[in-house]
């Protein structure tokens, strides 16, 4: 503390030291041997005295200034100590607490129940004990000290923590040298540790959400980065901030090279569409024109979505590659037609299937009656003339509809392997007999070529309505000459051209038959598959040639292939499988078919004798033979047939009548021909009673219509043969004598 000015109570300007010192000259004076005392006067004397007087009341006088001051300073000590608003303890060396204020007694002693405020240490947490004992030896040396966040245990229950600063400090006494004492502070942290803890929790907070705002940005990066779609962002100028690298790869450009760069780069017309979309949060543009850096045109969907900021707008455009998607859609369209054009041939098949019965019957009738008046007319009659032209056109009609069956039929052809150079060369035989000589017939068959897994008769059909398509093509252009060529080679289709003619993969032969025609526009090659379309005049064609090569591939697992350029002529290419290694050959199929072949393949020729010629010695009396069939004119027709050859014939229309007479006199008859199709009945029920009548029984069934599951049925029920409708006279006989015969070498 600084020392009081007192300058006022000495008016000489002598300070209080001097003045208090200044007596003790004249007691020196006064003392000093040699004083002549007989030389001073008693005048002086008391004017010393006098003088000495008011130096000693002026250090009175300061004394009691000092003491005032003292006492002053004491008070405001003692009102600092006891208001100050920080807990104050004077501690002594041996821990006792000397003086505290009001505000260390509430502090540490709330209430009356707790431990009164007589020592610091026993407050102190046995934790933080080591720590207090340290600070006070570090107050004594080096003057003050100061420990952190001290937890002082008030109660069981209450704690505080609390910052303690130690001051050394001494006491005076009256006597002996002073005291050493502590002044403590302590700082409640309380407060200051519930915001420092509040701090540190929003800085986690904080750095958790800044976390999770880079981990998002870091997603979203990701996500732009691996979008199938191009994401371009523009700020309020339309200036690209953002180029991910799939609009990169779409518009073969770089994000160094476009950002900076303006949309209208890149999609012309998205910044008219977008002065008209900034009216929602995000709109779809629709189709549109892209390009890319080099100036190719680009089909592209746009989407668009707007963010408004405090730093303006920022537009975020979405475009989405439609090239693969046409290429997709033009496929599909391809693969519609494709199904609608097979949907239209399976519908003909149907139809083909459905008419065949009756159409055969009808037939049937026709060219048996046909051969019956024949039979009857005298040779050179005008009536054969006639009758044979009836016979023509009856033939005409069965061919047709032949290659109508043959076109709709879905079973799979008997097939074996078979050799394309034999096929052809045969075909050719059949060609050069009807071939104008305006034109020419060029094979090239090199040798060596793999056989083929195919049925050669519909192989040979297909090749020869081809070359008839072919002769047709060029007489049709008005044209005197013109040639034909065929050739055959091995090939492995690639997987383009296996993918637009749904080919397998493996190996193939391929027969081509190329034409100098007039060749065909495009509209004419979406039709030439379709059933009875043509080009060529009434009464010229069927339409159904094309249509029965589509047919004949379809069911060998192969394809047609058609290339026609209007004055260019015209290719067509068989894609037929090549036969694995260990396929029968046709002769070894022909000769392991030939006990078990169906009556309708034997030519008459191999029937063996008729009836009047084995009557002598195998047959003592006539066959009876048992035909049903729900048309009453080919009943008539086949009786009348029969008859004349020797054999006795009971003709039935109805099944059950013919069950009832079988089942009557089961040994009566010596074969049973039934037809498939009858009214409310099916031939392979009669085929099976008329197994159960008699099991020795030869049975035969005919339809116009056989399919694989017809002919599996009918063979299981135990029939003998299947006759395809409408068969010639000398054929339908020679099968009647191969049954009858067999039944004889069977017993």
């Amino acid at each position: 503390m600084s020392e009081p000015d007192l300058s006022f109570l000495d008016p000489a300007g002598r300070s209080p030291a001097q003045t208090a010192s200044a007596p003790a000259p004249v007691l020196e004076r006064r003392a000093a041997p040699g004083t002549d005392r007989r030389a001073a006067t008693a005048g002086d004397l008391v004017a010393e005295l006098r003088a000495y007087q008011v130096e000693l009341e002026n250090q009175n006088k300061v004394l009691r200034y000092s003491q005032t001051v003292a006492e002053s300073a004491y008070e405001r000590f003692e009102t600092l100590f006891a208001s100050v608003p920080l807990a104050l303890m004077v501690v002594d060396e041996r821990d006792l607490v000397v003086q505290a204020n009001s505000m260390a007694h509430r502090l540490f002693q709330p209430s009356e129940r707790d431990r009164p405020l007589s020592a610091l240490m026993p407050f102190v947490r046995d934790e933080d004990a080591g720590r207090v004992a340290e600070a006070f030896v570090l107050a004594r040396d080096a003057g003050r000290s100061e420990v952190k966040e001290v937890v002082f245990a008030i109660s069981a229950e209450v704690r505080i923590t609390g910052d303690l600063h130690i001051a050394h400090i001494e006491a005076p006494q009256d006597s002996g040298p002073p005291m050493p004492q502590f002044l403590c502070a302590v700082i409640d942290q309380g407060p200051l540790l519930a915001e420092r803890q509040a701090l540190q929790q929003s800085a986690q907070a904080l750095q958790q959400r800044n976390e999770q705002l880079f981990a998002s940005e870091k997603r979203l990066e990701a996500v732009i980065n691996s979008a199938l779609d191009a994401i371009i962002c523009v700020d309020q100028h339309q200036r690209i901030t953002v180029f991910n690298p799939t609009a990169a790869a779409l518009f073969q450009c770089s994000a160094s090279d476009a950002l900076g760069s303006p949309l209208q780069r890149f999609l012309p017309d998205a910044i008219h569409a977008l002065a008209f979309a900034q009216l929602t949060t995000q709109a779809l543009l629709g189709e549109m024109t892209a390009l890319t850096v080099g100036g190719k045109e680009l089909a592209v969907e746009v989407s668009v979505s707007f963010e408004r900021h405090a730093d303006g707008e920022t537009t975020t455009v979405f475009a989405r590659d439609l090239t693969g998607r046409k290429k997709a859609e033009a496929h599909r369209s391809e693969l519609e037609a494709q199904l609608r054009e097979s949907q239209k041939m399976q519908a003909v098949g149907t139809m083909a299937g459905g008419i065949a019965h009756d159409f055969n019957n009808i037939l049937g009738a026709i060219l048996g009656n046909v051969e019956l008046a024949k039979a009857d007319c005298n040779a050179g009659s005008p009536v054969l003339e006639s009758l044979m032209e009836i016979d023509k056109a009856g033939r005409r009609a069965r061919d047709l509809v032949r290659q109508i069956l043959t076109f709709s039929r879905n079973e799979p052809p008997q097939r074996t392997a078979v050799s394309v150079a034999e096929v052809a060369h045969e075909t050719e035989r059949l060609l050069r007999v009807t071939l104008p000589p305006g034109i020419a017939l060029d094979m090239q068959l090199p040798v060596g070529l793999p056989p083929v897994l195919a049925d050669a008769t519909q192989v040979e059909q297909a090749l020869l309505n081809l070359c008839t398509n072919a002769i047709h093509a060029i007489q049709g252009a008005g044209n005197a000459r013109g040639a034909i060529h065929v050739e055959a080679t091995a090939v492995q289709p690639d997987q383009r051209l296996g993918e637009r003619l749904a080919l397998a993969s493996g190996d193939y032969v391929a027969l081509t038959v190329r034409d100098t025609g007039p060749g065909m526009d495009a509209a004419t090659l979406e039709r030439i598959f379709e059933p009875f379309f043509t080009t060529k005049p009434v009464g010229q064609g069927t339409g159904l040639g094309l249509a029965v090569v589509h047919g004949v591939m379809r069911t060998h697992e192969g394809a047609v292939d058609v290339h026609s350029v209007p004055g260019q002529g015209s290719r067509f290419t068989l894609y037929f499988p090549a036969a694995p290694a260990g396929t029968a050959s046709p002769a070894t199929a022909a000769t392991a078919a030939v006990a078990d072949a169906p009556a309708s393949t034997i030519p008459p020729a191999a029937a063996g004798t008729t009836p009047a010629d084995s009557s002598g010695s195998h047959q003592p009396r006539p066959r009876h033979v048992m035909y049903v069939d729900d048309d009453e004119a080919l009943v008539f027709l086949v009786q009348r047939l029969l008859r004349r050859r020797g054999y006795v014939v009971s003709g039935f229309t109805d099944p059950h009548a013919a069950t009832a007479a079988l089942r009557a006199d089961p040994e009566r008859y010596d074969l049973l021909v039934t037809d498939y199709n009858m009214p409310g009945f099916c031939g392979v029920d009669l085929v099976r009673e008329a197994r159960l009548i008699r099991p020795s029984l030869p049975v035969a069934l005919a339809s116009g219509y056989v399919t694989t599951e017809i002919e599996q049925a009918a063979l299981a029920e135990g029939a003998r043969a299947l006759i395809h409708k409408p068969n010639d006279v000398e054929e339908l006989c020679a099968t009647v004598q191969r049954l009858v015969a067999g039944d004889d070498v069977a017993g």
